[in-house]
């Protein structure tokens, strides 16, 4: 008691991917430290299988030694036993997306909120595969600015394959309750810390073979923390370099007199050194050179000299400017050079400058256009010199004035020649990486904000691809998105009146009344002769609406092999009209089929690493996945490819599991796929729904016919059990006698590691499983938590804060519940408005397209998007009474805007922000 007493005081880290103590919920400290060294197989236990930890937690042998004798649980990795200590609900939880927290948690002098139980001394110690001389945990909390031990806990938990989505819903007390962005940047961060290392690790094995090695360069190289200062202390040791100039003084042993110069000034008579006959050593001014240079070297080399450069810099005006490259070949194109006319005389200071300034210059750089170049002024360089002479650099003992000549000779040429380079290139380098990490992150939230759209199910929709010569392409599509009909009709060719007659008799016949137009070529045009049919009644007696979708990625899809297989023998052309009316119905199950960089919601995707793009936005469609859910029983493969844990192959399987054993009982079947370990199904099982009306429709369906279901023998609907299952080759996969009873939980975002308190939960409040979603159980739910209160009734449970809320929240929904709903529809219309019709001053209503990182676009209905600058999109003017997305604003979401300018040679409408609707 007094080791569970102390664990709850404690203000130190655990990791919760680690198993925890069975049903009377003890802390199991000894398992937290096994399973981050040993691989668990026990195919019983579906979590317990743990894979071996690249990283190691420090000390956990001898802890594991020590209470190795305390408990042999080998429990499921939960976060469903208590904590030591008590998570404080986030406030504004609900304003923003999935509940997340808006901002990533800063550095806090207190006990944070949601720490878990304590962890061994020295928790936020990771022992990495690859050692350097410096903390990985300390330099990823540096860089990403948030707490270590949240640090510590990302890095195990990602060691141990969690995903990012899995983290965010069912491990919030151990990051923190950070959002899905902020733990992807820890991602992105903690990879590249880990390639620098790799790379440092590699480039000293190379000089350790080629025999340069030295205790001081490899001091150096392990002290590096990006690839520009492993590229500075590493560049003379490359093979088929010819050496630097301090390479070549060293090598007519000028060392030791430059050592003299600061340990034993007064001994030093660089006279001695003079050898007539040896070039480089031949006159005194020969040997000064060759000292200065070796000490140039090893003040450039020093790490308390680079870091105290770089500190001063950060205090000191430094600043990067850009101007008009003297190119005498006429190969770059005017147009180019007119593009960048903003940044021909360009100057700003590197700690003010924009993101998307930063890409406009470098993509300037890359089409020869720019010239750029960083200005750190001598005000810092005669600091810094001064700093050195004084103190890192002071010879010890009286230095004669020619002396210290060669010393600030040095100390100047050190800086012009090695130490002013270095910088520039860091500078750059971070400007660089900072502007693309941001471009990409804006990316992803324009993408999670498209992929959110409130879908509109139940109706009837007639999706238009517009065109000119080679006509519109028409097809309607149901409720449950088959397509019912195709077509080619031509609006634009002078026999707009002719047509009109066939789609009022198609739109009669399918019974629609919503129209969705995509927004490419002639899309103008056709909205212009949608909307003068609308307003004449022509097609009356229907209430014929439109709406304008973006058709990015469209024309792709069409012709891949996935639209091929889905709509065979369908011209390409029609497809693209099937996308769009889909986009409208169920925006995230369409768009998950095209690759996310062709949806077309980001700025300088082309300029960006693609790596780090396509990560990034595959990471975000797995993060929308997850969190709709998708029906396993009725689910398409390609949506069920992007649910957290699998992967095509897996989505693969589990399609074929289901055509050949008939729908999913419950989410423990999942275990009987092919491909689908323990890991696999822990990440999986709480995304996966299971529709309890489809199945009791399905059993009674199947007990008319035959009573029997493929070896299932039927008890009632609500109890299944397997009596012929077969058997598979592997072990691991069968499972005779298991019964398999319809499990209403199935069909909530509860996950099944939180059965066991979540059905304690149920029995406290006097609720039933059949009462999931119904007003009764909320009521139930509302006066017990009136009662006792959210701390307590989790302490009684022995579980934490933020598992009790997903519980309550799975127990509350409703069956197929959709958070999406709460989101913004599209923006059905009836008729348009010209850009001539505009004055400033104008109050209209319209729908975010795209957000860049110097503006919001704005379709506000006249053919052309008006532009939102950055600066007046202020928190104030942000809606805090509904459900976010995400923070800033994003595509799809409406918003009441003013003119401020309209440029209409120039096509350009500038307007203000009043407020999101």
């Amino acid at each position: 008691m007094a080791q569970k007493s102390l664990l709850r005081r404690s203000c130190s880290v655990a990791i919760a991917d680690t198993a925890l103590e069975d049903r009377k919920n003890k802390l199991d400290t000894v398992q937290t430290l096994k399973t981050a060294k040993t691989k668990r197989k026990c195919s019983a236990q579906p979590h317990a299988a743990q894979r071996t930890k690249k990283l190691k937690v420090d000390e956990e042998t001898s802890k594991a030694s020590n209470l190795e004798g305390e408990s042999n649980s080998s429990e499921t990795p939960s976060t469903s036993t208590m904590w030591g200590g008590t998570c404080k609900k986030e406030e504004n939880e609900d304003d923003f997306t999935f509940g997340q927290s808006p901002l990533k948690k800063m550095k806090t002098e207190t006990c944070p909120q949601g720490q878990p139980v304590k962890f061994p001394a020295n928790a936020n110690n990771i022992k990495e595969e690859v050692e350097m001389n410096w903390d990985i945990v300390q330099v990823l909390s540096e860089r990403t600015n948030i707490e270590p031990w949240v640090c510590a806990n990302t890095i195990r938990l990602f060691n141990d394959d969690n995903t990012i989505p899995f983290i965010i819903r069912y491990r919030k007390e151990l990051i923190n309750n950070l959002d899905a962005d902020s733990l992807r940047e820890v991602q992105q961060t903690l990879e590249e810390l880990r390639a620098v290392a790799k790379k440092v690790h590699s480039t000293i094995q190379k000089i350790k073979k080629e025999g340069k090695m030295s205790e001081c360069l490899l001091k150096a190289m392990l002290n590096c923390k990006t690839f520009e200062e492993l590229e500075h202390v590493s560049a003379p040791y490359k093979t088929g370099s010819k050496g630097t100039k301090a390479q070549r003084a060293r090598q007519l042993g000028l060392e030791g007199a430059a050592r003299a110069l600061l340990e034993k000034p007064g001994e030093l008579s660089l006279l001695s050194y003079i050898r007539p006959d040896v070039k480089g050593l031949s006159t005194l001014q020969d040997i000064e050179i060759g000292v200065q240079h070796i000490l140039a070297d090893m003040i450039a080399k020093d790490k308390d000299t680079l870091d105290f450069i770089r500190n001063l810099c950060q205090n000191r005006h430094v600043c990067i400017q850009s101007s008009l490259a003297k190119v005498s070949s006429k190969k770059v194109n005017e147009k180019d050079v007119d593009k960048f006319l903003l940044y021909q005389h360009f100057s700003c200071n590197i700690r003010s400058i924009h993101h998307h300034q930063i890409l406009a210059i470098n993509r300037g750089e890359n089409l020869k256009v720019l010239t750029v170049k960083v200005n750190i002024s001598d005000g810092v360089k005669d600091e810094f010199c001064r700093w050195c002479i004084q103190n890192r650099w002071r010879p010890r003992g009286f230095a004669r004035p020619e002396l210290m000549k060669i010393l600030r000779d040095s100390l100047n040429d050190s800086f012009k020649r090695l130490i002013y380079p270095l910088l520039c290139r860091e500078f750059r380098a971070k400007l660089t990486s900072d502007a693309e990490k941001e471009s990409v992150m804006m990316f992803g939230r324009n993408l999670r904000q498209l992929l959110l759209t409130s879908p509109v199910p139940g109706r009837t929709l007639m999706g238009v691809d517009p065109g000119y010569k080679h006509g519109c392409k028409l097809a309607i599509i149901s409720p449950t998105s088959q397509i019912l009909h195709t077509d080619v009709v031509y609006l634009h060719c002078g026999q707009g009146f002719r047509e009109a007659e066939k789609i009022k008799r198609l739109l009669l016949n399918f019974n629609c009344s919503t129209v969705v137009i995509g927004n490419g070529t002639a899309c103008r045009e056709t909205e212009a002769y949608f909307a003068d049919l609308i307003m004449k009644n022509y097609f009356a007696p229907l209430d014929v609406v439109y709406c304008i979708v973006s058709e990015a990625g469209a024309s792709i899809y069409s012709v891949s092999p996935e639209a091929n297989k889905e709509m065979p023998g369908l011209d390409p052309n029609l497809r693209s009209a099937v996308s769009i009316a889909r986009r409208v119905q169920d925006p995230l199950a369409e768009l998950v089929k095209i690759e996310p960089k062709h949806i077309g919601v980001g700025m300088y995707q082309h300029d960006v690493s693609q790596t780090l793009l396509k990560a990034t936005l595959d990471s975000v469609v797995e993060e929308c996945v997850s969190f709709v859910g998708v029906d396993i029983n009725i689910c398409s493969e390609v949506l069920l490819r992007h649910i957290a844990g699998l992967n095509a192959n897996r989505a693969k399987n589990i399609i074929e599991w289901r055509e050949k054993n008939g729908p999913f009982i419950n989410r423990e079947q999942l275990k009987k796929v092919k491909g689908l370990g323990p890991k696999s199904f822990q990440q999986c099982a709480g995304f996966i729904r299971i529709n309890q009306d489809y199945i009791r429709t399905f059993c009674s369906q199947q007990t008319e016919s035959s009573g029997q279901i493929r070896g299932v023998a039927v008890t009632s609907s609500a109890d299944i059990e397997v009596t012929n299952e077969k058997q598979g080759k592997k072990k691991s996969k069968t499972a005779v006698n298991v019964l398999l009873k319809p499990n209403p939980l199935d069909q909530t975002c509860i996950h099944p590691e939180s059965y066991d308190i979540a059905m304690r939960f149920l029995s406290s409040i006097g609720g039933t499983l059949y009462e999931i979603g119904k007003p009764e159980m909320q009521q139930k739910i509302n006066s017990f938590l009136e009662k006792e209160g959210m701390e307590k009734i989790a302490e009684r449970l022995q579980t934490t804060v933020h598992t009790l809320q997903v519980i309550i929240d799975g127990l509350s929904q409703p069956e197929s519940f959709d958070f999406r709903t709460d989101f913004d529809k599209p923006d059905f219309k009836r008729s348009i408005v010209c850009l001539e019709d505009l004055q400033v001053g104008t109050v209209l209503t319209g729908k975010v397209e795209n957000a860049t990182l110097f503006g919001i676009f704005v379709d506000i209905g006249v053919g052309k998007s008006g532009l939102i600058p950055i600066r007046n999109v202020t928190e104030a003017k942000l809606s805090k009474t509904k459900k976010r997305r995400s923070l800033g604003l994003g595509p799809g979401e409406r918003v009441e805007v003013q003119v401020l300018n309209i440029d209409i040679p120039r096509s350009r409408i500038t307007l203000d922000l009043i407020r999101v609707l």
